[in-house]
């Protein structure tokens, strides 16, 4: 199977405008744009570095019309009309890269950004917003866990919206990454029927019930009173407690959570790494495994134990981490790809597989494809090169194309039928 991606190409008749934050390289824009929407503004600023390589990879691709280079704080509102917010909002301070102490939520430097997002909802009413994020965003911070995000659904709910959530794992609607992310998307209630049925939205009435079918369950729906101000959850949202309460689906609406634990339906085929692998002979010779340092990815990528010493407390300890798959299967999808992709270093996180000429990792072209991104979309005709250790980068912190288009298509039927009107 030959996994083609077509090319970037400007809805012609809209359905509706977007504004999207933390663009990134365009992720959300190429899936929406797809499904029949068009974006009139975007912002992409990365902190701390003087080149910001995504923004030019951006404008590049899409021109700079519309486009913001500047850190979101500083935008005072978007200067255009739009009925669709979008974002993949860092991640950094829920992300499982991190360990649980130090991944710090709404208090960490990234997790302020919510912020941000929440003060352009309020200024600006959009009808819909769909949001991307980390699936341990349902349970951070370790000391209260889930309350991250019952700030979210409360400050939401308190602007005027209903909110659903999914975690989606990408292979399970036939995509070639494991990928698995918390998908947010709220729609102003004022746009919807006055009487929610909580559990018949979850299952199939809902955006992301529509777009990403799940089976049905006998498992009950779960509901969690969230009807407090921000600052009251933040200070008591389930203090103390070790698990929590929010299952891998739900709404919030009126004050209250509807939680449940549901399961992809999906009879799309299933795209595989292998698929999307170009030949061998494009591939250059950096990516090929020299064999004398075959035994250093074999250590990295296999199980042991090692003894530790803390550096604060002397205390001696076993660090212990289990085997992974060496090489990469190729006849199914991908595990999930990091930031850290890139660089010729041995590494356990990176991918490796294994073709007749020998061991090698991925090109940043295969890596596009696993996000379901045009090829060579990270390396345009520019002034500035792009090095493969930064289009990796890129796609660490990307998004499944496809998965946005779906959702989007829902979208697109809702608002297509008068519902974004009121």
């Amino acid at each position: 199977m030959t996994y083609t991606i077509p090319p970037f190409k400007e809805p012609t008749d809209p359905v509706g405008t977007v504004a999207e934050l933390f663009a990134g390289v365009g992720g959300f824009r190429i899936g929406l744009a797809r499904a029949g929407w068009k974006t009139v503004f975007s912002n992409q600023w990365e902190p701390s570095t003087k080149a910001q390589h995504a923004s030019d990879v951006y404008v590049a691709r899409f021109g700079p019309e519309g486009h913001s280079n500047e850190d979101i704080a500083t935008v005072e509102k978007v200067p255009a009309k739009f009925d669709l917010l979008v974002g993949g909002f860092p991640c950094q301070d829920y992300s499982v890269a991190k360990s649980g102490s130090s991944a710090t939520g709404l208090e960490g430097k990234k997790g302020v950004l919510w912020w941000e997002i929440l003060r352009l909802v309020v200024k600006h009413k959009p009808k819909y917003i769909f949001l991307e994020n980390v699936d341990r965003l349902l349970k951070s911070p370790t000391s209260q866990r889930g309350r991250d995000f019952a700030v979210m659904l409360t400050t939401l709910g308190n602007a005027g919206y209903v909110v659903e959530w999914r975690v989606v794992n990408a292979a399970e609607y036939g995509f070639p990454q494991r990928r698995i992310r918390v998908f947010i998307v709220a729609s102003r209630k004022s746009l919807l029927p006055k009487k929610l049925n909580p559990t018949e939205y979850i299952f199939s009435d809902g955006v992301l019930a529509r777009a990403l079918p799940v089976k049905e369950n006998e498992v009950g729906v779960v509901k969690i009173i969230i009807d407090s101000d921000a600052e009251e959850v933040s200070k008591g949202f389930n203090k103390n407690k070790t698990h929590t309460p929010f299952s891998n689906a739900g709404i919030f609406v009126d004050g209250v959570a509807h939680t449940t634990r549901v399961e992809a339906r999906s009879e799309e085929k299933p795209v595989t790494l292998g698929d999307v692998l170009v030949d061998d002979s494009r591939v250059p010779n950096q990516y090929w495994v020299d064999s004398s340092r075959l035994s250093e990815w074999q250590f990295l990528k296999g199980a042991k134990s090692i003894e530790r010493v803390h550096k604060a407390s002397g205390f001696t300890y076993k660090y212990s981490e289990g085997s992974m798959a060496f090489p990469d299967s190729l006849d199914r999808a991908s595990r999930t790809v990091l930031t850290g992709e890139g660089g010729t270093s041995p590494s356990r996180f990176k991918h490796i597989i294994k073709k007749p000429k020998g061991y090698r990792r991925l090109v940043p072209l295969e890596l596009e494809r696993l996000f379901g991104f045009p090829d060579d979309w990270t390396n345009p005709p520019m002034a500035t090169l792009i090095p493969d250790t930064k289009r990796a980068f890129f796609m660490g912190n990307a998004l499944i194309v496809g998965l946005i288009e779906k959702v989007g298509h829902e979208l697109a039927v809702r608002i297509s039928r008068g519902q974004g009107e009121e």
